[in-house]
């Protein structure tokens, strides 16, 4: 199946990933990438809400020393479109390490009570979270797509004074992620054309 034969089962779960207002501190975290992620996001989420599919907001809570991200740092909240939606979400999951399925609850065993099998990831970090739960999710057999635009993430310094942007990470998440194989990348627009077409159909 290629990207543009995209099926959105019935049961899809959106995955809403550490969709956080620490991410906002550029002090913090440096420069970011894709300026539309939240929109994109907030699209899938309302997209998901009216068609009665499960969304599961998950959120990162630090155990670093001085992070924005920790418990008790207004960083720890949802952004305002992600609260504005909250109560409409079937989970939620708090974490404290990269993967979406070493969280409280049990993510993995929330799915397979429901019978879920297709999940699709958007939120915070590309590089991090978001591709850190999908690579789990196609080890463990789900189909995933991640659609890129609703995701975004930082400029990274690696070993020896390498740098990437934000935008060469995403790329580099994009292939780890679609030619090894873990999941599908596709669009916003590509997901939301084919959660449509399987109202209509």
């Amino acid at each position: 199946m290629t990207t543009n034969e995209i099926e959105i089962a019935p049961n899809s779960a959106l995955l809403v990933i550490d969709v956080q207002k620490g991410f906002d501190d550029e002090a913090f975290w440096g420069p970011r990438n894709n300026p539309a992620a939240e929109a994109n996001t907030a699209a899938l989420m309302d997209a998901w809400q009216r068609s009665g599919r499960p969304v599961v907001l998950v959120r990162h809570a630090s155990s670093r020393s001085g992070s924005v991200l920790a418990p008790d740092q207004p960083g720890h909240a949802f952004k305002d479109f992600v609260e504005e939606r909250r109560e409409a979400a079937a989970l939620h999951i708090t974490k404290t390490v990269n993967s979406s399925f070493y969280g409280t609850p049990d993510l993995a065993e929330w799915l397979t009570a429901r019978g879920i099998g297709q999940l699709v990831l958007a939120g915070i970090q590309t590089n991090m979270c978001v591709e850190t739960t999908a690579r789990m999710a196609g080890n463990l057999g789900y189909d995933v797509l991640v659609p890129l635009d609703a995701t975004h993430t930082f400029d990274l310094a690696g070993p020896a004074g390498t740098r990437l942007s934000a935008d060469e990470l995403a790329t580099a998440t994009a292939v780890n992620l679609h030619g090894g194989g873990f999941a599908r990348v596709v669009t916003t627009a590509q997901v939301l054309a084919a959660a449509r077409d399987r109202l209509t159909a």
